[in-house]
C-alpha cells in the first residue's frame, strides 16, 4: 500500500508539474523574428488510398506562405482509389507539387515511403504532413524560424488540432487527449528539459540530420517517436512551436479508433523494447524520452489499474474499515488531478465549453480505461508477429 501510493503520487505530482510548465510555456509570446533568407524545404505527404481527404490537404498545401524554395512531394504508395488522379491534377496545376509513385517494397509502411522521399529530394529541411492534414498558411514558416533560431535545434514540432472535434463524444475526447498529452505536456517537457517529441505530422527535421542518422526505421510503426529518440541521442534539439498548427481528421467510430491506437501502442512498445537494447537511450536528454515512453505506455496503465482497485475496494469496504476512507480519498485526489489537467488544457485553448467540461468529467471512467485494453491487444499482436515473423504492414486509418 505504501509503495504503490508513493509511486502513484510521484507520477501524479510529476504530471502536474508538467502541466504547469506547459501553461507557462504556452503563455509566452512568440519572440522569434522572420529570417533574412529562408532555407529550402521539401514537404513529404505519404499517401495510400487517400482519395477522400487528399484534395482538401493539397488545397491547404498550395496556400502555405513560405518565402523560401518549397517542393511538395505527394508520395503515392500504390494507391488503388482516386488518389493518383487527384495528385495528377494538382501536380499539373501547381509547379510546387510533385506526384511521385513510390515503387513497391518491403517492409510496407510509412517509414519506407518517407525514406524513398528522402532519396529523391535535396532540400535543407524535410517537413512531413499526413494525407488528411490541413496546415494553416503560416505553419511551415513558423517551424523553420524556430529551427533556425534555437541554438542546437535540428528541426521543430508543431501542434495538431482536430478538424472534426465536434462530430461526437469520441472525437471530443481525442481532441482533449491531444490538447493535454500532445501539446501541454510537450510544452512542459520542452520548458523543463529541452526535449521535444516529433508527432508524425507538422514536423520539421534538417536533411543533414536525417542522412546522418540513417533516415526512418522501416520496422517502426511509431516512426515519429523512434526518430525522436535517435535524434535526441545524437544531441539534436526539437523545439515545440504551439503557434504552428495543422488540422487533422480523427477517428469517428470506436472500431477505427481501436485499430489505430492499437497500432500506435504496438509502435511504442517496439520502441520500449528497442530502447532496452540501447544503453545510450537512457543517458542525457534521451533518458527523459525513454522514461516518458515507459510512463505513458506502461506507467499510465498501471496507474489506472491501481486507481481502479482502490476505487472498488473503497466502495465495497473489502480492504478493511481502517483504510477504506483513505482509499476513496486517494482515488478522488487522483481523479481531481486528471480532471484539472484536462480543464487546464481546455482553458489555454479557449475551448472550456459546457459540453467539453462534461466530456472531461466522464473521460476517466470511459476513454482513459480503454488504454488497458490497448496494452493487452498490442502485446498480443507483437507476440503474434514475432512468432509468425510477419512483416510490418501499413494499416491505414479509415477516413470519413
Amino acid at each position: 500500500m505504501i509503495v504503490s501510493s508513493t509511486l502513484f503520487w510521484t507520477l501524479l505530482v510529476f504530471y502536474s508539474i508538467l502541466t504547469v510548465a506547459g501553461i507557462l510555456y504556452r503563455s509566452k509570446p512568440n519572440t522569434y523574428k522572420p529570417l533574412e533568407q529562408y532555407p529550402s524545404v521539401s514537404i513529404f505527404i505519404p499517401a495510400h488510398n487517400e482519395g477522400k481527404v487528399l484534395a482538401e490537404t493539397l488545397d491547404a498545401m498550395v496556400k502555405l506562405e513560405y518565402p523560401g524554395e518549397l517542393i511538395i512531394y505527394l508520395l503515392n504508395d500504390n494507391s488503388k482509389d482516386e488518389t493518383g488522379e487527384i495528385a495528377d491534377f494538382y501536380a499539373s496545376t501547381f509547379p510546387r507539387i510533385k506526384h511521385i509513385h513510390v515503387p513497391p517494397g518491403k517492409p510496407s509502411g510509412k517509414s519506407r515511403v518517407l525514406n524513398y522521399g528522402l532519396s529523391i529530394s535535396d532540400s535543407d529541411y524535410i517537413c512531413v504532413y499526413d494525407a488528411d492534414n490541413q496546415p494553416e498558411p503560416q505553419a511551415l514558416k513558423l517551424l523553420v524560424e524556430r529551427a533556425e533560431q534555437v541554438p542546437g535545434a535540428v528541426g521543430a514540432v508543431g501542434y495538431v488540432w482536430t478538424v472534426n472535434e465536434t462530430k461526437n463524444w469520441l472525437t471530443r475526447m481525442i481532441a482533449m487527449e491531444f490538447k493535454v498529452f500532445q501539446l501541454l505536456m510537450q510544452s512542459g517537457r520542452w520548458l523543463m528539459f529541452k526535449t521535444g517529441s516529433l508527432t508524425g505530422t507538422n514536423m520539421l527535421v534538417s536533411r543533414e540530420t536525417m542522412i546522418k542518422n540513417g533516415g526512418w526505421d522501416p520496422y517502426a510503426l511509431a516512426e515519429d517517436a523512434d526518430l525522436t529518440m535517435t535524434i535526441t541521442a545524437a544531441g539534436g534539439l526539437l523545439p515545440i512551436v504551439p503557434e504552428s498548427r495543422t488540422w487533422e481528421q480523427e477517428p469517428e467510430t470506436f472500431r477505427v479508433w481501436l485499430k489505430q491506437r492499437t497500432r500506435w501502442m504496438e509502435g511504442n512498445l517496439y520502441i520500449i523494447f528497442k530502447s532496452l537494447r540501447k544503453p545510450s537511450w537512457f543517458k542525457g536528454r534521451t533518458a527523459a524520452h525513454s522514461f516518458h515512453q515507459l510512463l505513458v505506455y506502461v506507467g499510465f496503465v498501471l496507474l489506472l489499474i491501481i486507481s481502479d482497485i482502490w476505487f472498488i475496494l473503497g466502495l465495497l469496504g473489502k480492504a478493511g474499515t481502517d483504510i477504506t476512507t483513505p482509499l476513496l480519498i486517494l482515488w478522488f485526489q487522483s481523479y481531481l488531478v486528471y480532471l484539472m489537467q484536462l480543464f487546464s488544457a481546455l482553458t489555454v485553448d479557449r475551448s472550456l465549453t459546457p459540453m467539453n467540461m462534461f466530456i472531461a468529467v466522464i473521460m476517466y471512467f470511459t476513454y482513459a480505461q480503454l488504454f488497458m485494453v490497448l496494452l493487452v491487444r498490442a502485446l498480443y499482436f507483437q507476440v503474434k508477429k514475432a512468432w509468425k515473423k510477419e512483416d510490418v504492414v501499413w494499416d491505414k486509418t479509415v477516413r470519413f
